[in-house]
């Protein structure tokens, strides 16, 4: 359809936009293949006569349509049906398989119908999912939980229990082992430690008696010469 209304060429011409690009469309009258330039936005395809342009020469309402390879025309065709009486069919040719398959996919998911259809699914797939939670919640709360774990100290061991001497080792005498000292040895030992205290005592004590003698008879000489020597100085005086 032709269009020529203002606020809808200004929607057309504003960024930004779901797929645009060239295409050949055929036409209605002369069935001759044409070059335009196209737009998709939501559910509405402009197409214009070249890029850059700032009115539309017409637009496409995608709703109630399906898209379709076509059958006849040249590679890369594909169709926009409109079902029903007296609706026109559009044929759009790409320049390779890649843009087709981009432009037809963007075409089939514009439509509102496809919309409603990915809601009710993506509600659809909510639902279960909730109902799993809620599944798994009263299953989690019937199980009581268990508690972790004690964990040991590894360094706090028991000691092990004394070996249980059988009967043939307590039959047997006590025996003393070399290593330990009898009490008779202890005994010895001992009194030769005070025999040789005593006699190194007595060693000092003689020493100490003989040095005293010997100063003390050092001491007296030195008197003996003092009152000598003062003598002979009176005597020498007189």
């Amino acid at each position: 359809m032709k269009i020529n209304e203002k606020n809808l060429s200004m929607f057309a011409t504003t960024p930004p936009s779901d797929l645009e690009g060239y295409l050949n469309k055929r036409g209605e009258v002369n069935k001759s293949w044409q070059r335009r330039w196209f737009v998709l936005k939501g559910n509405l395809l402009f197409y214009f006569e070249k890029k850059g342009d700032k009115e539309p020469i017409g637009v496409i309402v995608l709703e109630g349509c399906t898209i379709e390879l076509a059958e006849d025309g040249e590679n890369y065709c594909f169709q926009i049906v409109f079902h029903g009486t007296n609706n026109r069919t559009y044929y759009l040719c790409a320049e390779n398989q890649e843009v087709m398959e981009k432009w037809m996919k963007a075409l089939t998911c514009a439509g509102y119908e496809y919309m409603k259809l990915m809601v009710s699914e993506l509600q659809r797939q909510l639902g279960e999912l909730d109902e799993k939670n809620a599944e798994s919640e009263t299953q989690s709360s019937s199980i009581t939980p268990k508690p972790p774990p004690r964990r040991q100290n590894p360094f706090n061991r028991v000691a092990p229990a004394p070996p249980v001497p059988s009967s043939k080792e307590q039959s047997r005498p006590c025996q003393k082992s070399p290593a330990e000292p009898s009490s008779s040895s202890e005994a010895t030992s001992g009194s030769q430690q005070n025999i040789q205290q005593p006699e190194t005592d007595g060693f000092f004590k003689s020493i100490h008696e003989e040095l005293g003698k010997s100063f003390v008879k050092e001491k007296n000489r030195r008197k003996t010469e003092e009152v000598t020597t003062k003598k002979e100085a009176s005597l020498i005086d007189l």
